[in-house]
């Protein structure tokens, strides 16, 4: 703890060199193993069984209400507003040029872009990005651990989790509104309600792959860390990673036989392996 009768400035940049120096952490190599399977699973047919009956519907509800040039606004309108946990997560990352281009895109579609309702900033040549306390934690040097499924939330790591308070008690304005209002049919969590249905509503263009997979469960969990591979090297994780988070490097891989299983799956669902089933 820093002495509380230090100059303020020194205390600022004593902050700022123990941020920049966990900044420089090597980041901890992926895990493919997954120790928690069995309970993961289990949670994982919750989640399925909660969206077919509840959260899909609604999702199917609110495109037939709105159409694609409102969706997307609606899209961006919450990209937007979100932006300041981006910002937030580059200065803890030490990427000052990030957290500028981050905020000069917030700026620019906050007023030209009608609050957001429009994305002019890409127009503009600001790329958008997106950063959590999760790829903040893995940039820091800090191991994923154990992959997790959790009721309601979805995939995400013993790292990844997180993001959840981190990033939705200090940063996310969302929840910092909801959590500073109180009105008497809980009206303050309308916002993430409809931003959490419209992301639904965007995943009905890839449940074909989900459902011609042999394996969902395992599909959702391989496409989650590798996504959250890609976003912690900016798109550009080390070749080597990859074949290890695949399993490519074992002596024991073996393509064919995956090969084979696929095919053994999907003679057995002629029905979902055409990828029908992402249409909605």
């Amino acid at each position: 703890m820093l002495h509380p009768r230090l100059p303020s400035w020194l205390r600022r940049a004593a902050v700022l060199g123990a941020i920049a120096v966990l900044a420089g952490c090597t980041i901890a190599k992926p895990r493919n193993d997954d120790p928690l399977e069995k309970y993961n699973r289990k949670v994982y047919a919750f989640n399925d069984s909660l969206d077919k009956a509840v959260i899909r519907p609604v999702a199917v509800g609110y495109r037939k209400v709105t159409n694609p040039p409102v969706r997307r606004s609606v899209g961006d309108f919450f990209t937007n507003l979100r932006m300041p946990v981006t910002v937030a997560n580059d200065l803890l990352q030490a990427r000052p040029k990030q957290a500028l281009q981050s905020t000069g895109r917030f700026l620019i579609n906050l007023t030209l872009g009608i609050g957001g309702l429009f994305d002019p900033a890409s127009s503009l040549g600001l790329p958008i990005e997106s950063n959590d306390f999760g790829v903040t934690l893995a940039r820091w040097g800090v191991p994923e651990g154990d992959y997790l499924m959790l009721p309601f939330l979805g995939p995400t790591t013993v790292r990844d989790v997180w993001q959840v308070p981190v990033d939705g008690y200090f940063f996310d304005p969302l929840t910092i509104y909801a959590r500073n209002h109180s009105y008497h049919y809980g009206q303050q969590y309308l916002p993430q309600l409809v931003y959490l249905v419209n992301l639904r509503s965007r995943a009905f263009d890839a449940e074909g792959f989900l459902q011609s997979a042999y394996d969902p469960y395992v599909f959702v969990r391989d496409a989650y860390r590798q996504r959250r591979l890609y976003k912690i090297y900016d798109g550009n994780p080390p070749a080597s990673l990859i074949e290890q988070m695949q399993g490519l490097d074992q002596d024991n891989f073996d393509p064919d036989q995956l090969l084979e299983e696929q095919h053994q799956w999907e003679n057995k669902h002629p029905d979902q392996s055409n990828g029908s089933g992402g249409k909605g």
